[in-house]
């Protein structure tokens, strides 16, 4: 039998091993968590607590915010927490934490983007039936399902992980715990296994993406029947942003998990999982709903509610 030390802790990849570029590295990724943070929680609240937002698509835009919510809370902050105090050191348990909750944020992520193209789809090209089809019930059990599917995924490959001996190192050529770096420290022939978790992936990510593909065009061809100029431009404007946030999340995702696993990591190999954990959420937040006039409308509104119960606090009390 192979000999083999029980891993209780693991080490990260640091951007820099120089003081000033952790700092550096600290303060660029607190911007980014706060920017999502607030802007995200933004969302929440206004289409939340405006009823003019009450609707399947932003009812699915609050979960989706929710979701990059989670992703960013889960790696950022521990990144962030060793970079400022100079240590690489993540536990065992944290690690199991830190990858079940990523890979259920990321897939039923994956499972919300599809269900909004199927939304927009039944908005453009059923219209009179979209509100009997798109029920509050039908939405809840969309989104049960999706967070389900985001559960049992992360369940399988977090189990699958785990369930290896680990050996060769406790070094994670990473800045979070990654299934393809952990599945590289594995004392057994993680070939198969690896194998497998990748082909799956793929083969849920492009369902996905097939399913997207053929609701927009669908989409598409019934939005050029549209006699208004004035009509299409409306259809196109709730579309495009949905398909640049699809093609985002996938692309980056895909060009990350793709590549090849370097021998010799550099901090430059940490690019590639900044651009589909970290650049998502915020792009999200930009794409979907800080160029959304309704979006908009409404945080002005609930502004000027908030200022006015100001002032008429300031009156009492004095």
């Amino acid at each position: 039998m192979p000999n083999w030390t029980t891993v209780t802790k693991f080490l990260l990849l640091g951007f820099s091993d120089t003081r000033e570029l952790q700092i550096l590295h600290f303060v660029i990724f607190l911007a980014a968590y706060l920017a999502a943070l607030v802007g995200n929680l933004l969302v929440i609240t206004v289409v939340t607590t405006d009823h003019h937002l009450h609707s399947a698509m932003y009812y699915f835009l609050v979960n989706l915010s929710i979701l990059d919510l989670g992703s960013i809370s889960v790696t950022m902050p521990k990144s962030m927490f060793n970079s400022l105090l100079n240590t690489r050191q993540i536990s065992y348990t944290g690690c199991v934490s830190q990858d079940f909750l990523f890979l259920l944020y990321c897939a039923a992520d994956v499972a919300f983007l599809t269900i909004m193209a199927c939304d927009r789809y039944i908005a453009i090209c059923k219209t009179l039936h979209y509100e009997i089809i798109m029920n509050r019930r039908a939405c809840v059990q969309m989104a049960a399902c999706a967070w389900a599917a985001g559960v049992i995924y992360s369940a399988l490959h977090t189990g699958n992980t785990f369930s290896l001996p680990f050996c060769h190192s406790n070094t994670i050529n990473q800045f979070f715990c990654e299934i393809p770096q952990l599945l590289k420290l594995s004392c057994s022939n993680t070939y198969h296994r690896e194998l497998a978790a990748l082909a799956f992936s793929v083969y849920l990510g492009l369902v996905c993406f097939v399913f997207i593909v053929v609701s927009y065009v669908q989409i598409f061809t019934a939005v050029w029947r549209i006699p208004s100029e004035q009509g299409r431009q409306k259809a196109f404007s709730t579309c495009i942003p949905h398909l640049i946030v699809v093609s985002l999340f996938l692309s980056t995702g895909g060009i990350a998990y793709m590549k090849p696993i370097s021998d010799s990591p550099s901090p430059l190999d940490l690019l590639p999982a900044v651009l589909y954990s970290v650049v998502p959420p915020l792009m999200n937040l930009v794409i979907y709903s800080m160029r959304n006039k309704e979006i908009e409308t409404a945080l002005r509104n609930l502004l000027h509610r908030l200022i006015i119960s100001r002032n008429n606090m300031s009156i009492f009390l004095s």
